[in-house]
């Protein structure tokens, strides 16, 4: 049913994307699909890496240590630089999402604590064709 399988993840909180990531990876193993972990990151130094070449890195180790805990044989890092990812983080996603002919994006939710603010993934669901399943956290 699913081929390719769209993750993108926020090494800065990576701790509360258990759920996703291991739903992703029961769905990768169950439909011998390849997984991509896509990361949106800026070209200025911030928490997570200080060069758009170092946040690569980290996004590629990580990849690299899901398929080995994970049990996952097909595994790709897709490091995306954008202007501000607070902005173009949803649009950038869609089009990665169409670039890499994914036909499943896997994403990790919060439970909303304040219903203004909106939600990447509902947003990414919108403006995507792919198929769009959000895994809340547990929190």
């Amino acid at each position: 049913m699913f081929r390719h399988i769209m993750v993108p993840v926020d090494l800065g909180h990576v701790e509360k994307l258990d759920r996703a990531l291991s739903v992703a990876a029961d769905l990768a193993r169950h439909y011998k699909a390849r997984v991509t972990y896509v990361g949106v990151t800026s070209p200025q130094p911030g928490s997570v890496a200080h060069t758009p070449r170092e946040f690569a890195e980290k996004l590629a180790r990580f990849a690299a240590a899901q398929a080995e805990v994970r049990r996952i044989e097909d595994v790709a890092s897709d490091p995306i630089t954008v202007h501000d990812p607070s902005i173009d983080l949803d649009k950038t996603l869609a089009k990665t999402g169409e670039d890499l002919g994914a036909d499943l994006i896997v994403m990790g939710s919060h439970i909303p604590r304040r219903f203004d603010m909106r939600s990447h993934g509902g947003h990414l669901a919108a403006l995507s064709h792919h198929s769009v399943m959000i895994v809340r956290d547990d929190a």
